[in-house]
C-alpha cells in the first residue's frame, strides 16, 4: 500500500538545517531528544548556482507593528510592513552582490483577520504594500476566505466594491483617484477546486524561470482543513483536497515542463518543542510532520505557516533524505532567508548545501518611503473610524487568558455582547444562551487612559461575523459541549477548545474520556438545570452556525435567524456599560 501523508506509522527522523549563530553558514545535524547536534559546515560549490527564496507567511494585514507578545521575537520588536520592505530590500541586495538571483513567496494568510487599519478598506491596503514589497507568488490561506471566495478574486484581478462608502465600517477604493488593481503577485490554489470539476480557484503552480534557462517550480496550497475553520458561505461551490495527494501529483507534471527545483508554498505547518528556537526545529511536531514524509522526495523545500510558529530545520523525506521545512513565524516579524544551491547540470537542489536562515525583521533600519506613505494614506482615512470612543474600562485591559477550566474575562465580555444584541431577536424570541469561539478573540481588549476606541474593540474581533439566533435541544447543547474534547478538538487537552458563554452554567472533567467529560447534571440555563426534550434559543456567529471549529452540533439547530455583526454588538454593549469591569469566570468549573 501506498504511503500516504496520514500514515502515524511512519518513522520520523528528525534533521535540522539552519544557519550558524553568526548567521553565514548553514549546519546539519540529528535532532534528537529535543537538541540538534552541529555537523560540518555546508560550502557552496564552484559546480552549483545559488538562487535566494525569502518567504514570509501569516502576514494577516499587519501593516503597523503589532503589539505586545505578537510584536517581538525574543524579546526583540520586529515587524511592520514599513520595516519588512527595507529588510527585504537589503537581503536582495546582498543575494544581488553576489551575483544570485531572488523571488520572493508566501505561504498563506496574507489577508484576513486584521487589524483596522487594513480590514476597513477590504485588505486592499496590504495587498498594495505586498506589491511594492515585490512579492512573486503566495498561496492561499484559510483567512484569504474570510470574506469569500469571490472576494478574494477581486483580491487577485482588482476592483472596487459598491459598499456604500463606509458600510458596515468598511469602504473599498476610499480614494476615488487610485480604484485597487489587485495583486502583481500570483494566488496558487493546487488543493482548492470548483465542486465536481478538474480546475483549481486560482493557478496550482507558478514557475520562475532564471538565467542561464534555470528553473525552480512552486506548488501552492492551503490546508485540507479549511472548510472547517471558515464560514462556510465564504467556501461554497469549492472542495478542498489532501495536501500530499495535491501535490505529489504535479511533481510529473513540472518534470514534463523541465523543471527539477520544486518547492511547496504550504499553509499547515508544526509546533516546535521550544518557540523560541526559531532557527531551528527542537521536538517538532503537528501536521508539517506527516506531510513531509509523504510528500514526493523529488519536493526540495517546504515553505510552510498556519501555526503562526517559527522554525527552520530539515526533515527526511521518504528517501531518507534531509528537506528544508521552515515557517517565518507571523505578522511580518521574520523572514526567511533560503539560498537554493542548485546543480548546474542536472537544474535540481543539493539539499545539503541549500542554506536559511530565519532573520528577524528589525525596527533598527529606515522604513521603506513608499511603504511608510501608503501607511500614512489609509492612517488618516481610517481615523474617524478607529479613533471614536466607545466606552470605558475600570481596568487597564480586559485579557484573553483562560483560567484553568479555559473560560477567559474577555470571554464572557464577548458572549454577554452576543446575549444582550437585540438585532438576534425575531418573533419575540430572545436567546438566553451565547458561544463564542475562543480562536475568534484575537487580542486582549486595551484601553488608552481608561478610554476604549472602536479601533481597539475592533483589533479583538476583526473577522465582520454576523451573529446567528437558532433552537437547540437541550439534548443538541449537550452534543455541543461535549465536541469542545472531541473530535477534531481532541483527544489532547492542547487541542481542547472550550467555547465561551453566557446564560449557561456547568462543570467539566478533564480526566474522564471523551464523550463524557460533561459532568451528569451540572448544566444549568438561567439557573435552572438543562432539560433535554427543552427548545432553547441560542446565539452565536455564522461561522460558529455553520459547524466552524469542529462543532457540528450547530448545524443541527432549527430556525436560524441572522443579525447584526458581532463588532457592532461588542462596540455596543461597551457604550451601554460605561465604564466596565471584567466580572468573575465562574460561568464553567473543573470538577468530577
Amino acid at each position: 500500500m501506498a504511503l500516504t501523508g496520514r500514515d502515524k506509522t511512519w518513522p520520523r527522523k528528525r534533521w535540522a538545517l539552519g544557519l550558524a549563530a553568526a548567521g553565514t553558514a548553514a549546519v546539519l545535524g540529528l535532532a534528537t531528544g529535543g537538541t540538534v547536534t552541529q555537523a560540518a559546515t555546508a560550502k557552496p560549490k564552484p559546480t552549483h548556482t545559488q538562487i535566494q527564496l525569502l518567504a514570509i507567511n501569516d502576514f494577516h494585514g499587519n501593516l503597523e507593528p503589532a503589539t505586545g507578545s505578537s510584536g517581538n521575537i525574543n524579546g526583540t520588536p520586529a515587524g511592520g510592513a514599513a520595516y519588512l520592505a527595507t529588510h527585504l530590500k537589503q537581503l536582495r541586495a546582498a543575494a544581488e552582490a553576489k551575483g544570485q538571483d531572488s523571488v520572493t513567496v508566501a505561504a498563506g494568510d496574507l489577508i484576513g483577520a486584521s487589524p483596522l487599519l487594513s480590514a476597513a478598506f477590504h485588505d486592499e491596503p496590504t495587498i498594495e504594500a505586498l506589491n511594492g514589497m515585490g512579492l512573486e507568488a503566495a498561496s492561499v490561506g484559510n483567512h484569504e476566505f474570510d470574506e469569500g471566495w469571490h472576494e478574494l478574486l477581486r483580491m487577485q484581478t482588482g476592483g472596487c466594491l459598491p459598499d456604500g462608502d463606509g458600510q458596515n465600517n468598511q469602504n473599498s477604493c476610499p480614494d476615488a483617484k487610485h480604484p485597487f488593481t489587485g495583486a502583481k503577485f500570483k494566488y496558487l490554489s493546487a488543493n482548492v477546486f470548483f465542486e465536481n470539476t478538474q480546475k483549481t480557484l486560482f493557478a496550482p503552480y507558478t514557475i520562475k524561470s532564471f538565467k542561464d534557462g534555470r528553473k525552480v517550480g512552486f506548488i501552492g496550497m492551503t490546508l485540507e482543513n479549511t472548510p472547517n475553520i471558515v464560514t462556510k458561505s465564504g467556501i461554497e461551490g469549492l472542495t478542498f483536497k489532501d495536501e500530499v495527494e495535491t501535490a505529489n501529483a504535479l511533481v510529473p507534471v513540472l518534470k514534463k515542463k523541465g523543471v527539477e527545483s520544486i518547492v511547496v508554498l504550504l499553509h499547515e505547518g508544526g509546533f516546535p518543542a521550544d518557540p523560541r528556537a526559531y532557527n531551528s526545529c527542537p521536538g517538532i511536531s503537528g501536521p508539517i510532520v506527516d506531510i513531509n514524509a509523504g510528500l514526493d522526495p523529488e519536493i526540495d523545500a517546504i515553505i510552510s505557516g498556519h501555526t503562526h510558529q517559527a522554525y527552520n530545520c530539515t526533515l527526511m523525506d521518504s528517501a531518507k533524505q534531509p528537506r528544508l521545512v521552515t515557517s517565518a513565524s507571523s505578522f511580518g516579524r521574520l523572514v526567511t532567508d533560503v539560498r537554493l544551491s542548485i546543480d548546474n547540470k542536472t537544474g535540481d537542489v543539493d539539499r545539503l548545501n541549500t542554506m536559511a536562515n530565519n532573520q528577524i525583521v528589525t525596527q533598527d533600519v529606515p522604513q521603506d518611503r513608499k511603504t511608510s506613505e501608503l501607511i500614512a494614506k489609509y492612517k488618516t482615512l481610517v481615523d474617524p473610524i478607529a479613533n471614536k470612543v466607545i466606552g470605558h474600562l475600570t481596568t487597564p485591559s480586559v485579557v484573553r487568558t483562560p483560567d484553568d477550566s479555559l473560560e477567559s474575562p474577555l470571554g464572557n465580555l464577548i458572549a454577554d455582547a452576543q446575549l444582550a444584541d437585540p438585532t438576534v431577536v425575531t418573533d419575540g424570541k430572545t436567546p438566553v444562551v451565547a458561544f463564542m469561539n475562543p480562536g475568534g478573540i484575537r487580542a486582549d481588549l486595551a484601553s488608552t487612559g481608561g478610554q476604549v476606541t472602536f479601533g481597539q474593540a475592533f483589533t479583538v474581533q476583526p473577522f465582520n461575523n454576523f451573529l446567528v439566533s437558532m433552537d437547540m435541544t437541550g439534548t443538541q447543547i449537550k452534543a455541543l459541549l461535549e465536541q469542545q474534547f472531541s473530535g477534531v478538538n481532541g483527544p489532547e487537552p492542547a487541542k481542547f477548545k472550550v467555547l465561551q458563554v453566557a446564560g449557561i452554567t456547568y462543570t467539566w472533567n478533564p480526566a474522564a474520556a471523551a464523550g463524557s467529560k460533561v459532568v451528569a447534571g451540572s448544566i444549568m440555563i438561567a439557573g435552572q438545570p438543562l432539560v433535554d426534550a427543552t427548545t432553547y434559543r441560542i446565539v452565536t456567529n455564522n461561522f460558529l452556525s455553520d459547524g466552524g471549529d469542529g462543532f457540528p452540533a450547530f448545524t443541527t439547530a432549527t430556525s436560524k435567524f441572522f443579525g447584526g455583526l458581532d463588532i457592532d454588538a461588542f462596540a455596543n454593549y461597551l457604550t451601554a456599560h460605561d465604564p466596565y469591569t471584567p466580572v468573575a469566570t465562574d460561568r464553567i468549573s473543573i470538577g468530577s
